[in-house]
């Protein structure tokens, strides 16, 4: 079972939801502890219960992470073609997508640790940070790193990107995304349609 390490102690109660809304590090501490419970509730079942599996990571990462932001981006130029159907479609096809790759590639990890390793004080005005962690093994070490904006309405920290172990998902989905619009001649429709097959 991966186990979870952090800088401090990230078990807050309920009443400090909303505090640790503002700070990425706390964000991403709370968000690992409850994936490690996860993780651990689904392992031994996995891959049968993954429908299951992907649900649980589903209501986690809604919390933490701006689908709406990170989709806007895959879709690069096409996104002020598309229809508000296409956008809503698509989002939710790449939600999916991105729910599912995330959590094969930890799943995979098997008995390991995660650390956070660069906590620091952020400067005043920022509005962006990558929260990096470490995925170790006793022979192995693999980097996790989360980008994060700080909303100008709300002051929360969203995650807009993740990068496991290199790859970074962000580029990776929208360069998919390119090549089957290229593909389908710009046909939105035909892109969402076949999002999750890679067709």
């Amino acid at each position: 079972m991966i186990a979870g390490v952090t800088e401090t102690n990230a078990q807050g109660s309920v009443g400090e939801s909303d505090r640790v809304k503002q700070q990425p590090f706390n964000n991403i501490e709370e968000m690992t502890l409850d994936l490690l419970r996860i993780i651990s509730n689904h392992q031994a079942k996995y891959p049968a219960n993954q429908a299951t599996y992907f649900d649980a990571l589903n209501q986690l990462m809604s919390g933490f992470v701006d689908f709406d932001f990170v989709a806007k981006k895959v879709m690069g130029k096409y996104y002020k073609a598309a229809s508000k159907e296409q956008r809503l479609r698509f989002e939710r096809e790449f939600r999916r997508g991105l729910i599912e790759t995330y959590g094969r590639g930890l799943m995979s990890y098997g008995d390991q640790k995660i650390v956070l390793i660069n906590k620091s004080p952020l400067k005043k005005g920022q509005k962006a940070v990558v929260v990096k962690q470490e995925i170790r093994s006793a022979s192995a070490v693999y980097p996790l790193n989360y980008l994060m904006y700080r909303k100008k309405s709300t002051g929360e920290w969203n995650v807009v990107n993740v990068t496991l172990n290199g790859i970074d998902l962000s580029k990776t989905f929208a360069s998919q995304f390119l090549n089957a619009a290229r593909k389908n001649q710009g046909n939105i429709d035909q892109v969402v349609d076949n999002w999750l097959s890679g067709a």
